[in-house]
């Protein structure tokens, strides 16, 4: 929707006292974060082919043997595999995470994950321009104020219907909170109750659980997905 004259003259008149109250919390929480900094690139960087492999294993082969993979080198992700269904598969590094997760830094975090053409035109142009940033030595502060300029020039995407993903793999790590986790697929919708999603994991031993995130905490028009994880009961 639009905004009106004077709701948008009243948002610009805040938003440099915004950016800079988030910038200085994010200094703030790094300061006792697990992780305050960016550990050497080295740490981050996969041996070329086992990356490969590890990000096809988010999907099942029927989809992931025909889908780009999409592996990170010393100057950003890059292209490893040409795919042939529009499904893109990748190994996501920590800095996908929101930008105050206390993981954000963490060198072993791995989440291999294998987007449908939905999901991989809104996903994967924040990952890429997060690694952009990052590569470039941003700091979270500039990172942040760097990715709002983005979605406020509309240089980033916006969410379609019909996104979801796979991270159906065994062998990632996905956060020191919750290591390997549960396989599980994520759906991807504007902001909604998770019990509206019930009907979408009814699935023998299978339960759905919600989880609402921000696409990017710098955006300021309130965009919102929301993760709904099928996974196994127990």
């Amino acid at each position: 929707m639009q905004r009106k004259a004077l709701r948008t003259i009243a948002l610009r008149s805040f938003a440099p006292v915004v950016v800079l109250a988030a910038a200085w919390q994010v200094q703030a929480q790094d300061a006792n974060a697990p992780y305050p900094s960016m550990a050497p690139l080295d740490q981050y960087l996969m041996e070329r082919n086992a990356e490969i492999a590890l990000a096809r294993s988010a999907a099942p082969e029927s989809i992931s043997q025909d889908a780009e993979v999409m592996v990170l080198g010393r100057h950003g992700y890059e292209t490893a595999a040409k795919g042939k269904n529009g499904f893109v598969c990748v190994v996501e590094r920590s800095w996908s995470a929101g930008i105050d997760d206390p993981d954000f830094w963490n060198p072993k975090l791995r989440a291999p994950i294998c987007f449908n053409p939905p999901a991989a035109r809104f996903n994967l142009p924040l990952t890429i321009k997060k690694t952009e940033l990052v590569l470039a030595a941003r700091s979270k502060a500039q990172m942040f104020e760097d990715i709002k300029a983005a979605f406020d020039k509309k240089e980033l995407p916006t969410l379609e219907s019909g996104a979801m993903c796979y991270m159906m793999s065994k062998q990632g790590y996905l956060s020191d909170r919750d290591g390997h986790w549960h396989p599980h697929l994520m759906f991807f919708a504007p902001l909604t109750d998770p019990a509206a999603w019930a009907q979408a994991c009814r699935f023998p031993g299978f339960r759905v659980q919600g989880h609402s995130e921000p696409t990017d905490p710098v955006s300021d028009s309130g965009r919102q997905v929301v993760g709904r994880h099928c996974r196994p009961r127990g």
